[in-house]
């Protein structure tokens, strides 16, 4: 009994084969566009409120979820952009901001970036997955957390 458990315990099973694990590489080309859509739509269209930036990142069917200041947060994509076509944009707001890419894993067509928003007085992580559609990489779904607390 003790060498069964202890085979378990150390992962070691008599007469198991080893399994096959594929290890799936990062595709620099991939994260780079990903990198760069970042940059140029999301961050830009966040800072400046240019809803057309945003919709060129955001896929329609996109999904955004988290927390405001402990309250819960839940949009879909015309929510979200019309929040944002009737706010003050940080830009016009003269307050700072920074978009931070901390990382980005990609496989195959799925990716998962994780990002640093600082806005008026907000910090928020956030996670967004990504799926490249028809060469080019969406925003599938955002989730998010205000961490200025």
């Amino acid at each position: 009994m003790i060498r069964i458990w202890m085979a378990l315990f150390f992962g070691i099973v008599p007469g198991a084969k080893a399994q096959n694990f594929k290890i799936m590489e990062h595709n620099n080309q991939d994260a780079s566009a990903i990198a760069n859509a970042l940059e140029e739509d999301y961050f830009k269209g966040i800072y400046e409120g240019d809803i057309d930036k945003l919709k060129h990142i955001l896929h329609p069917g996109a999904l955004l979820f988290g927390d405001i200041k402990g309250e819960p947060y839940a949009k879909n994509l015309e929510a979200y952009l019309t929040g944002v076509k009737y706010r003050v944009s940080p830009k016009d707001s003269g307050k700072p901001f920074k978009g931070t890419i901390t990382a980005i894993e990609v496989i195959n067509s799925i990716a998962m970036a994780k990002v640093q928003v600082k806005m008026y007085d907000f910090h928020y992580d956030e996670f967004l997955s990504f799926h490249k559609i028809n060469n080019q990489w969406f925003i599938v779904n955002k989730m998010m957390t205000d961490i200025s607390n």
